[in-house]
């Protein structure tokens, strides 16, 4: 099968090493991925702020670059819900309409079922992972005790796992496939579907409840024993990792492609002499930026 390789905003500018674990891992996996170039924003904030007719640009433009994939892959549960949820409507939008809204309803019901709507194809990564390719196993090892933080997108939007505040069967996609990881024991949270405060502009335009939220999520976890929290979404790591420098707390981050991909550093660095836990590079190399971010070549 081939796929298209998706990859948000916040990974390409600040944590490209997460886009490369990525791709490593679904070449394993025996994808033929493609990566294409001309690629941009998906238009999720400018949707979330009320701007549906500045994201028509950027859903036309995700039509353009991913219709005709088998499959779309992004390592983010906020993206792909968004993709799903308004780039179909945009698709059957005339070029300058007032409201995509009305779209969705020229559109009809069949929008998911058209050939060429990659909104309806387009997979958050471990939803990929258990719910096409049906992976049972990955030849990955890390040895350390994880917290889980269950990002809301994923959560409540993809239905990645069973939320507290529905009646449903007990299941978890991603806590499925780091079980899978050799070595690593996920830990027990007290609140283990409880958002991190970040949400994007709701941490600036709330930025008091938003910290707050984000120093319970990191509390939880590190009462818990985590030496390391994991999630789908880099967006909820970057906020929590914030806090976790600052505030010099015994834990770090790592997204869970770099974990299954078998890449996730488990040394920790410092950088500037301040206390943190994000990095991943070899403090005996040199290499001390965060999140193990290199130059280097594209695929």
């Amino acid at each position: 099968m081939t796929v298209g390789l998706f990859i948000p905003c916040y990974i390409d500018q600040f944590f490209p090493h997460v886009g490369v674990a990525t791709l490593e891992l679904l070449e394993r996996l025996d994808c033929e991925v493609v990566y294409p170039r001309d690629q941009t924003c998906c238009g999720q904030p400018m949707s979330n702020a009320g701007f549906m007719d500045e994201a028509e640009a950027a859903h036309r433009n995700f039509i353009e670059q991913f219709s005709g994939f088998d499959y779309v892959v992004a390592p983010s549960g906020s993206c792909v819900l968004h993709v799903r949820e308004h780039v179909r409507a945009a698709e059957a939008a005339p070029h300058g309409s007032d409201s995509v809204d009305a779209a969705a309803t020229h559109a009809g019901a069949d929008a998911g079922e058209a050939d060429d709507d990659p909104g309806g194809r387009t997979y958050e990564l471990c939803q990929f992972l258990i719910e096409v390719l049906q992976v049972d196993r990955v030849n990955a090892s890390f040895p350390h005790r994880v917290g889980l933080h269950a990002a809301c997108h994923g959560l409540r939007g993809l239905r990645l796992a069973s939320s507290s505040e529905r009646q449903d069967p007990p299941f978890n996609y991603v806590a499925q496939l780091l079980g899978m990881v050799d070595g690593l024991e996920l830990v027990e949270l007290e609140r283990p579907d409880e958002c991190c405060g970040f949400g994007g502009t709701f941490s600036v335009s709330e930025e008091a409840v938003s910290v707050r939220m984000g120093r319970d999520r990191v509390a939880d976890h590190v009462r818990s024993g985590a030496e390391v929290i994991v999630s789908t979404d880099i967006s909820c790591l970057m906020h929590m990792d914030g806090l976790i420098r600052r505030e010099g707390r015994p834990v770090r981050v790592a997204h869970v492609a770099e974990i299954l991909n078998g890449t996730a550093n488990a040394g920790r660095t410092e950088k500037g002499g301040e206390p943190g836990g994000t990095e991943s590079g070899d403090a005996e190399s040199g290499d001390t930026e965060p999140w193990g971010t290199k130059p280097g070549g594209t695929r």
